[in-house]
């Protein structure tokens, strides 16, 4: 039985992830649960699952719940902010982590996780976006895996097959395009509401902005060079708006393996979590003779200026990708807080980059320390 730690077990992902725990319960098994603050609906969750641990951001908020614990004869362990994800993260109870928590505030608790020698189903593109590096050598030297739940590494990783990377000429990644790739609205007209109306996926309002300006896909290229120690020379992004392939992989010999399913992230979380199991899912049969045609196209880097800023950080490499992370997670909070215009987010994470000195070969403090900076600055342009 896999016994699994959630990080943001409230959110979009997490919530998923528990839909598959409640579909394969002789199989999996909840021992751990951290939220940020949705305190109504950890206490559903702590109450069907009796997880060992949880956690909440806010302490008032986790005195709160140690109260309705003890109140409801609950024995969790209850813990709050960075440190309480850390001690989830860690918990003996778990044998494999899934992170679903949303930014650079993943990284601690991914580190935590791999250093006490866990598993790691990974939903959190940012941990490896801003110290894949660091991230990837503490798996290597404690021997654990990395298994994907984005749906695009989780169709290469299926379509990979443990082929040696000689094999492998490139691997490309499908992007849905979001709201308005094949719209011609102008950006100033860009509202939060419109932004948000994504036509294929449902997810968090951080992770649909991030497609909204293709951010996400250069987030996921990023991620993709980590996971899979591929050059960016040899990833390539196409646009796909019916979200049906998933990501191709292209071998030296002309054969190109393609994922296939209809967009439900249950699938992509279920072969994380049962890996290297497969078993029977509540996801919809794909049918593509109703589907009935596939369309790819090139993507518009002048249009979407954040695919090439995330692209452009990630060839650099060093402390540069994790200061486009933060810049870009403080540009779409202010826009979901309509404090900036939708164009307006692009150019704040542009300053920010022109303004840092890359240290190459950071350390995790190096990294923590220029995503402090970063935030500061974009904050700083933001109020200019």
């Amino acid at each position: 039985m896999k016994r699994i730690a959630i990080l943001g077990s409230t959110g979009s992902i997490g919530r998923q992830v528990i839909d598959v725990v409640r579909a394969q319960p002789r199989l999996l098994k909840i021992t751990g649960l951290a939220a940020h603050s949705s305190i109504s609906l950890i206490k559903q969750q702590i109450a069907e699952f009796r997880p060992r641990i949880a956690s909440v951001w806010e302490e008032d908020r986790a005195e709160e719940l140690r109260a309705w614990c003890r109140r409801n004869g609950i024995a969790t362990h209850i813990c709050f902010g960075r440190e309480g994800l850390n001690e989830v993260a860690r918990h003996p109870s778990a044998n494999l982590v899934l992170s679903a928590v949303v930014g650079a505030i993943g990284l601690e608790p991914v580190i935590s996780a791999i250093r006490s020698g866990k598993d790691i189903a990974l939903a959190n593109k940012e941990a490896l976006v801003v110290a894949g590096d660091i991230v990837m050598a503490a798996a290597r030297k404690r021997g654990v895996r990395i298994l994907p739940v984005d749906s695009e590494h989780s169709a290469i990783f299926q379509c990979l097959k443990n082929e040696p990377p000689r094999c492998v000429k490139r691997i490309i990644l499908t992007a849905s395009g979001g709201p308005f790739y094949r719209s011609r609205v102008r950006p100033s007209s860009i509202n939060v509401r419109t932004a948000l109306a994504h036509p294929t996926w449902s997810m968090g309002p951080k992770i649909t902005i991030d497609s909204a300006t293709l951010m996400n896909k250069g987030l996921e290229a990023i991620e993709a060079h980590h996971l899979f120690a591929m050059p960016f020379k040899q990833i390539d992004i196409v646009i796909h708006p019916q979200s049906i392939v998933h990501s191709l992989v292209e071998y030296v010999d002309g054969s190109v393996i393609a994922q296939l399913s209809n967009p439900d992230m249950r699938l992509p979380i279920q072969h994380a979590l049962l890996y290297p199991a497969r078993c029977p899912s509540p996801v919809k049969q794909l049918d593509l003779s109703r589907i009935g045609c596939l369309e790819f196209d090139r993507p518009d880097f002048r249009r979407f200026p954040c695919l090439r800023l995330a692209l452009d950080a990630g060839r650099t490499g060093g402390t540069m990708p994790a200061v486009m992370n933060a810049a870009n997670e403080v540009a779409v909070k202010a826009f979901l807080n309509e404090e900036i215009k939708f164009p307006e987010i692009p150019g704040i994470i542009e300053g920010v980059m022109a303004r840092h000195r890359v240290k190459t070969t950071p350390a995790i403090e190096d990294i923590l320390d220029v995503d402090r900076n970063a935030r500061e600055e974009a904050l700083r342009l933001i109020r200019d």
